[in-house]
């Protein structure tokens, strides 16, 4: 799925500037540019930030590729623990629903966790997904 830099939660509007420079304006673009640790290095350069920023900014990019997994769901993911396609795929879709409604409850993030049904299917199409970041 497609989504906007300026969408991915984190950017910054200097950083999206910054990024559409370089021409990346998606979060296929920034996987394509940001795939390897020397290439997030070039970008943080770039973009005057930190190698971090630029790592979680693809990693949102990365679960970004899932469809239905975006804001609140992304941060939701997040926050339990999974942050990248690589990692979704290898979580059982029952504990890693249990973890977010556990996880929700804390942080309040949503007023509707995803159910069960959704988690098992971003976990399948994670699967079927190519891994696109190294570390």
């Amino acid at each position: 799925m497609v989504t906007s830099v300026k969408d991915l939660q984190g950017s910054t509007a200097e950083m999206v500037a910054k990024l559409k420079e370089k021409g990346i304006g998606d979060n296929e673009a920034l996987l394509a540019a940001a795939a390897a640790p020397a290439q997030r290095k070039e970008l943080a350069a770039h973009c005057s930030c930190d190698t971090r920023d630029i790592l979680e900014l693809a990693n949102r990019a990365d679960l970004a590729r899932v469809k239905g997994v975006s804001g609140v769901y992304s941060d939701l993911l997040e926050k339990a623990g999974v942050d990248t396609v690589k990692e979704l795929a290898t979580r059982r879709p029952d504990n890693l629903h249990a973890k977010i409604v556990e996880t929700n409850d804390k942080e309040g993030l949503t007023k509707q966790p995803p159910a069960l049904s959704k988690v098992q299917d971003w976990v399948g199409q994670a699967k079927d997904l190519p891994k696109l970041l190294t570390y």
